[in-house]
C-alpha cells in the first residue's frame, strides 16, 4: 500500500516526510520549525447507534446522517490545511457531542468498538476516509482510541485490551505513517470505568501499542509513536512522561496565559523527561486578536497548540467543531480568528 506521509521524532521536533514541520519558520522570535499545530476535531466519524437519542443530532436542514458528516468533513481538511493546519485529533470513541456535557455515562452510543472490543467496520470506514485524506494532505492526525462517557461500553478489561490491539492492527494494516496515537482523552477526569483508562495504569496501554506495532511501520521510529492527555490544567505524572513518545497538554479553563508557560516548564523540569515534543491538543481559550492568549502563550515555550471549539449556550449550527452536528467550515468569527492567528504563525498567508 502507498502511503504519501510519514511522521517522525528528531528530539523535541516533528518531522514530517524527512524534515521539520513548518521548516524554517519563526514568528516574532519565537520558533515554529518542529512544532505541530492542530485542532481538535474528533466527531468526523460521528454516529448515535441508539435510537433514542439519535434525534438529538439532527441538521438544521434535516435528520442526523453519518455519511454528510464524514463527507463533509473531508470537503473542509483542505481549506485547514491551507492555513497551515498540519495535525488534528479524531476518535474512535469521538468526545462530547455537546462540547461539555454533565451526563455520564453518555445515553448516545458513538464507537468504533462492540462491547468485546472487537471492531465496527461501518466507524472505520469513515475513519478510513478521514486518514487517507489527511495522507494525501501531508497531514498528522492525533488518533485517540477511548473516551470517557464511551468506554462503559466495553465489557471489561479484557475487551478494553482487545479494543488497543485491535485498532492497532488496524492502523498498522491501513499502513498509515502519518498518524500518533492518543491512547485515552483525559485520563485523569474520574469517568474512565476501566482502571487501565485512568492514569495510574494507562502507561500499561502507551508500552502495549508500542510494543504490539514495533518493527511493522515504515518510518524511521518503525513503530507507532504513543501519548496520552491530560485534563485542562493538569501535567501527566512520572509514569506517562517516562512511557510517552509525546506529551498532550490541556488548556481548558486556562484563562492566565502564563499557566499554559508554566504548564509546559514543568513538564520539562520532570525527572522522566527525555525532552519529547509537548503539545497542547485541546483548548477552549481564544483571543486571537489580542498580544498574548494561550497559542501564543505555548508557542513562547515551544510547544504546539490545539484549537478546541463548542458550541456554546445560545449559538447556532456554525459555531463550535465538537458539537454535533457539525458545520466543518470557517463558518464562525471564532473559527475565522484561529485559521487567521494559525495562517499568520505559520507564514502560509
Amino acid at each position: 500500500m502507498t502511503r504519501r506521509t510519514t511522521i517522525n521524532i528528531v528530539g523535541d521536533a516533528f518531522h514530517v516526510n524527512g524534515r521539520p514541520t513548518y521548516e524554517g519558520r519563526t514568528h516574532r522570535g519565537m520558533q515554529v520549525e518542529g512544532l505541530l499545530m492542530n485542532a481538535r476535531l474528533v466527531q468526523a466519524a460521528f454516529d448515535d447507534l441508539n435510537p433514542d437519542t439519535r434525534s438529538m443530532w439532527d441538521y438544521p436542514d434535516g435528520p442526523w446522517d453519518a455519511d454528510r458528516n464524514t463527507r463533509e468533513f473531508l470537503q473542509a481538511m483542505p481549506v485547514w490545511r491551507e492555513h497551515g493546519l498540519l495535525g488534528f485529533t479524531v476518535n474512535f470513541q469521538g468526545g462530547s457531542p455537546q462540547g461539555y456535557t454533565k451526563v455520564h455515562p453518555h445515553p448516545w452510543h458513538n464507537s468504533a468498538f462492540g462491547s468485546d472490543g472487537s471492531l465496527c467496520d461501518d466507524y472505520l470506514g469513515r475513519l478510513e476516509r478521514v486518514l487517507d485524506r489527511a495522507d494525501e494532505l501531508g497531514m498528522v492526525p492525533i488518533v485517540g482510541l477511548f473516551y470517557f462517557g464511551q468506554d462503559e461500553r466495553l465489557d471489561g478489561e479484557e475487551s478494553v485490551l482487545r479494543a488497543a490491539d485491535a485498532a492497532t492492527d488496524w492502523i498498522l494494516e491501513k499502513g498509515y505513517r502519518n498518524v500518533l496515537v492518543e491512547i485515552a482523552n483525559e485520563v485523569d477526569v474520574p469517568k474512565y470505568e476501566h482502571e487501565i483508562l485512568r492514569s495510574g495504569r494507562v502507561h500499561e496501554l502507551i508500552e502495549r501499542v508500542a510494543r504490539r506495532s514495533e518493527g511493522r511501520v515504515d518510518s524511521p521510529a518503525g513503530r507507532l509513536l504513543v501519548g496520552t492527555s491530560m485534563g485542562g490544567g493538569t501535567v501527566p505524572p512520572e509514569n506517562i512522561v517516562a512511557a510517552s513518545d509525546f506529551l498532550l497538554l490541556h488548556g481548558n479553563g486556562v484563562r492566565e496565559t502564563n499557566f499554559i508557560r508554566e504548564m509546559v516548564d514543568e513538564c520539562r523540569l520532570m525527572k522522566a523527561w527525555r525532552g519529547q515534543p509537548i503539545l497542547f491538543n485541546e483548548d477552549d481559550h481564544f483571543d486571537f486578536g489580542s498580544e498574548d492568549n494561550n497559542f501564543l502563550a505555548a508557542l513562547s515555550r515551544y510547544a504546539g497548540w490545539g484549537y478546541f471549539d463548542w458550541r456554546m449556550p445560545g449559538e447556532g449550527f456554525d459555531e463550535g467543531y465538537q458539537s454535533v452536528p457539525v458545520n466543518w467550515g470557517l463558518s464562525s468569527d471564532r473559527k475565522r480568528g484561529f485559521f487567521g492567528l494559525l495562517a499568520e504563525v505559520t507564514g502560509v498567508r
